[in-house]
């Protein structure tokens, strides 16, 4: 049977009401002029509706101080607080730092061994080295110890609340628009408001990074929860258990792959803002990063930035892996299957099959070492107690080991990593960088470098955009962000949109705003002009997706800071660069999800396709692109939020708006300048979230077809 589908009667009242919202619109433009003409200005929001939060906020921020010491909610909440986190934070640091490197490594190799099998094991340990070798150990672990403290944080307060709107549907909805708008702002906001209260250093750098990791530990546990069959509550309930019964019994361990993937997420979402903290003194590789960007040094940057990547492979391929294992019901779980390190399909060759051999006999002696180990330990106990450690020889075994490494490390006295073990990156860097700075700025005499590409970028897209925001008359700005509005979703889209630009001019900043705007849309461009067409070569070729996939995992995996160090040197500073790293960060997202589009399209639809006589390119542009719209637009929503934190960003090299101001009010100590500049990032951002997934929405094909 074909699906079939109601037609919609004609929208003839809601096309009048857009052609009269047209004319109203134009009506309002000329109006606009004319005022201007009679020496009205309209080009400027006027400065008399400025609401003033920077005086009182800044009079609340000298109350802070001088009330820190006495006043009960910090004597009694806040510094507490301070003081148990800065506790944790001092004592997993120094119990880090206070261990042999080697114990370490090998902690998270045995870990990563019976998680993920010897591949995931050995890229463990290929990471951690690297943090050692570039000389960075102290501060990986620095780092390190700040995100498993932020991490647990999040997830002590995430998952009850997750657990809470899973139970009570009016939780659920009012948590909803707060997830939204903690997702929607950008990591840079979280820094102003919390300096306020905690200071600088790590202490408010660990709860800005527990409030950005946040929603996705409540939303996936929230989900994880509801998708928990009703058959298995109802099954549960009549056996007569209780509430908390069916939730430790039926529900988490149900929705535990939910749950190991909202941990996952947490901890990668942790990672992000970890190194943005080194902005307020949080220290680590984020402080090598920055500091290397304030000097200009991209070796060193270099450096630092692939330490950050490192952790966050090691991160990311360890969680990933406990997930799977957890998320595997006991029964199903197998060991030492297969070739452990090589590829399967190489086991037509001899050597292979002799190298995985040797690696299967060396797991059963160390599982059968293991098991003697447990035995020893377990005789003095009951025969309770010895099943329990043979049953557990591997966990057992791993303890054994790390405490005989440690011991040895206490006798040797070996704690750091050895200063004669080093990889030197930032020498090659470094002169590489130089090169094509001297190189790459114009080729000869062509129009062709990093100096026409950046004349090129100011002149005729920076320039002219930021002009026509700036001496465009406000009204008339606001009437088409409602039209947008009104076009892309309903008429409350539009007040919605309309509302927010207005309140970027209440808050005193609309022309940096309008900046900022500027900027992101430009980006933005840049971004959709290269990623489209990337992900459709990638979504029609399987060569362009493999080819793509490493490179997008390392544009994806590079923190957003670690852009800014080679781009400046090769731009100078300014908002070129700003925009150059935005459209890099940004990139990842629009290739993948466009690739998914068109991979996604339904095989039979592109035969009948084909069979009716389709050339290629009618194919792409009759059936592919527009089936696989709502996923590309969902990219581009990505993209504007990816490409708007960026910007922000960039303020810290030159980049002007929105983000120079934010920059000075966390530098100078203003929470006024910041708080003011925050919101109207968040307005901006609200609003560019609203209508990118309004236009994607419209791209869904109606209920009841196929």
């Amino acid at each position: 049977m074909v699906p079939t589908s109601s037609v919609s009667p004609p929208e003839t009242p809601r096309r009048n009401t857009l052609l009269r919202y047209l004319a109203g619109f134009w009506a309002l433009i000329l109006a606009s002029y004319a005022l201007a003409w009679a020496n009205v200005p309209l080009d400027r929001f006027p400065d008399t509706w400025y609401l003033g939060l920077r005086e009182p906020i800044d009079a609340f921020q000298a109350w802070v101080i001088g009330h820190r010491a006495t006043h009960p909610a910090f004597v009694y909440f806040f510094e507490p607080l301070s003081d148990a986190i800065d506790w944790a934070l001092r004592g997993v640091e120094g119990q880090l730092l206070s261990l042999p490197w080697y114990v370490v490594v090998a902690f998270f190799f045995l870990v990563a061994l019976h998680a993920g099998g010897l591949r995931t094991a050995l890229v463990a340990g290929a990471m951690l080295l690297y943090m050692g070798l570039v000389g960075l150990w102290a501060e990986s672990m620095q780092t390190l110890a700040l995100m498993g403290v932020s991490v647990l944080l999040s997830l002590a307060v995430g998952m009850p609340l997750g657990i809470w709107a899973a139970r009570d549907d009016r939780v659920d909805a009012l948590l909803r628009p707060v997830l939204d708008t903690m997702q929607t702002m950008p990591a840079f906001v979280y820094l102003i408001p919390v300096l306020l209260f905690f200071g600088v250093a790590r202490v408010p750098a660990a709860v800005a990074t527990v409030i950005y990791a946040l929603p996705p530990a409540i939303r996936l546990t929230n989900l994880g929860l509801r998708q928990v069959p009703r058959a298995a509550l109802e099954a549960a309930e009549s056996f007569g258990a209780t509430p908390r019964q069916v939730l430790f019994k039926v529900q988490l361990p149900l929705a535990m792959p939910a749950l190991m993937a909202g941990i996952n997420q947490t901890i990668m979402m942790a990672l992000g803002i970890v190194v943005i903290a080194a902005l307020i003194g949080a220290g680590g590789l984020g402080r090598e990063v920055l500091i290397a960007l304030q000097r200009q040094q991209v070796g060193r940057g270099v450096e630092a930035g692939l330490a950050i990547v490192a952790l966050a492979i090691l991160l990311d391929r360890v969680g990933e892996s406990l997930s799977r294992q957890v998320a595997t019901l006991p029964g199903q779980r197998t060991r030492w299957r297969g070739f452990a390190l090589l590829p399967q399909s190489w086991i037509r060759f001899a050597w292979a099959r002799a190298i995985e051999e040797g690696l299967r006999r060396l797991g059963q002696g160390l599982l059968a070492s293991a098991r003697v180990l447990a035995r020893l330990l377990g005789w003095p106990l009951g025969n309770q107690a010895q099943s329990y450690l043979v049953r557990h020889a591997y966990a057992v075994g791993s303890l054994a080991l790390l405490l005989v490494l440690t011991g040895g490390g206490a006798v040797t006295g070996w704690r750091g990593f050895p200063p004669g073990w080093s990889l030197d990156l930032r020498t090659g860097v470094d002169a590489a960088v130089v090169w094509m700075r001297d190189n790459l700025y114009q080729l000869g005499d062509l129009p062709i470098g990093t100096g026409p590409l950046s004349d090129a970028i100011t002149l005729y897209l920076i320039v002219p955009l930021r002009q026509a925001l700036l001496r465009t008359p406000w009204p008339a700005l606001v009437a088409l962000a409602g039209l947008l509005g009104y076009r892309l979703g309903s008429w409350r889209l539009a007040w919605t949109g309309m509302g927010l630009l207005v309140g970027i001019g209440l808050l005193g900043m609309w022309d940096k705003g309008m900046d900022t705007l500027s900027q992101v849309l430009i980006a933005v461009l840049i971004t959709v002009a290269l990623g489209v067409p990337l992900g459709i070569w990638a979504g029609r070729s399987q060569w362009g997706h493999l080819i793509l996939r490493p490179i997008l995992d390392v544009l994806q995996t590079i923190p957003s800071f670690v852009f800014l160090v080679p781009v400046i040197m090769l731009f100078n500073v300014g908002r070129v660069p700003g925009i150059i790293a935005s459209v890099l960060y940004a990139l990842p997202p629009v290739v993948r999800l466009t690739d998914l589009g068109i991979r996604q399209v339904a095989h039979e639809t592109l035969e009948a396709a084909v069979s009716f006589g389709s050339t290629s390119r009618q194919l792409l542009l009759k059936v592919q692109l527009p089936l696989a719209m709502p996923t590309i637009l969902m990219g581009l929503n990505q993209t504007v939020m990816m490409v708007l934190a960026m910007v922000i960003i960039a303020g810290l090299v030159g980049g002007a708006g929105l983000g120079l101001e934010a920059v000075i009010g966390l530098a100078k100590n203003q929470t006024g300048r910041g708080v003011e500049a925050g919101l109207a990032i968040v307005f901006m951002a609200m609003w560019l979230d609203r209508l990118t997934q309004a236009w994607a929405e419209r791209w869904k094909p109606p209920r009841g077809t196929a």
